[in-house]
């Protein structure tokens, strides 16, 4: 798919940013369980913390292709990286489409140049697929709203300084869900609790977050009261194009360390990318990686013309098949190193570590399955 020439040139400034300044980070970060925080400064110099901020308030404004883009190339440096980038631009997001005037005048332009940091307050132990089950509640109580409850899941849940959070106004109608803004520093009884030990994605922080008769004023309040739920889904349906596209990359960066390698690597008297079985292992790889970018590319398409259920249906389709093909791509890269792969000499081991959450967050394999099908027979 064609795209402009300033979406080219975005793509060629990330592109070199994420070879340059963030995969020499990439194996120490994972191993240190700890976040890049010069690179997170880095993309602020390019105006990328403020990727899906309105110009009016300072950001970039960016459109849904340029946002794929963005988000592929900072993955085939880090997937760390780009994950925690595209949780605060869901952030700003959610604050930029919901927020008062009052509000969005007092934070975004903050939040565009990267600090503060946002998180997004969704998930709960025992509510993660069916958020209608969550348990977190903000009852009204004058010109407040007391916070009471447990989010789980959290990227940037140490590192942020305010919260998206969603959660019921009254704690026995599940269509209650609402949408609140909570800045860190003004409130008391947040508690952040430990860093996540994960299998991958070790350089992105992954907390609890707990609310104690958490105050915040009614005004921080983003939706109407019920409206909480259909506005995560739909910027959840943007954030499941910037999955597709942190998978393309991923996938691809897997793809390239196999094809060097399957070029220096001799068995047999000969590399062994000339053996069949290799070749058409990287046939499949790159053909899926392909794939994956068409249809990532076309649901970023469809977000830009504005038809919310084709783009939704466009979304998991993307998110689904690329997510899985991520999986497949760097599973053949660790077969290809063979012995190697699985050590961590060779960067495909944390590649393939970190590919599996791609199939979970922001809706697992089989929630996406289920929006696509039920969009074709209902």
């Amino acid at each position: 798919m064609q795209l402009t020439p300033e979406q080219a040139a975005v793509r060629d400034v990330v592109r070199e940013f994420a070879e340059e300044e963030i995969r020499p980070y990439a194996e120490e970060c994972d191993q240190t369980q700890t976040f890049p925080e010069e690179v997170w400064d880095g993309l602020a110099e390019l105006d990328l913390t403020g990727l899906t901020v309105p110009e009016e308030y300072g950001g970039y404004d960016a459109d849904p292709m340029t946002y794929a883009i963005v988000n592929e190339e900072l993955a085939y440096g880090m997937l760390s990286v780009a994950t925690a980038l595209s949780v605060h631009g869901l952030a700003t997001s959610c604050l930029a489409e919901f927020g008062s005037e009052e509000l969005k005048d007092a934070w975004l332009p903050e939040m565009a140049t990267g600090r503060p940091i946002g998180a997004f307050a969704l998930s709960e132990p025992h509510a993660g697929s069916n958020p209608a089950e969550m348990t977190t509640v903000a009852e009204r109580d004058g010109d407040e709203y007391v916070i009471n409850g447990k989010k789980q899941w959290i990227t940037n849940g140490k590192r942020s300084d305010v919260v998206i959070l969603f959660a019921k106004t009254d704690r026995d109608d599940d269509g209650s869900i609402t949408q609140f803004f909570v800045p860190k520093d003004e409130v008391e009884g947040l508690e952040v609790g430990k860093k996540e030990d994960k299998l991958g994605l070790r350089a992105s922080d992954t907390t609890t977050l707990m609310f104690d008769d958490v105050r915040i004023p009614a005004e921080y309040r983003l939706t109407e009261e019920g409206k909480g739920l259909s506005a995560a889904f739909h910027i959840l349906t943007g954030g499941r194009i910037a999955i597709g596209a942190q998978s393309v990359g991923l996938a691809q960066s897997a793809f390239d360390a196999a094809l060097a390698y399957a070029q220096e690597r001799e068995q047999f008297g000969k590399p062994i990318g000339d053996i069949q079985t290799i070749r058409h292992k990287l046939a499949d790889m790159q053909t899926k990686i392909t794939a994956s970018r068409l249809l990532t590319r076309e649901a970023a398409r469809k977000k830009a013309e504005g038809d919310q259920m084709e783009t939704a249906f466009a979304a998991s389709q993307a998110k689904y098949f690329a997510s899985e093909a991520a999986m497949d791509v760097t599973n053949e890269a660790v077969q290809i190193h063979g012995g190697y792969g699985y050590t961590t000499d060779f960067p495909v081991e944390r590649m393939y570590r970190d590919a599996k959450i791609l199939t979970i967050y922001e809706g697992t394999s089989e929630i996406q399955k289920k929006i696509i099908a039920r969009h074709l027979l209902d």
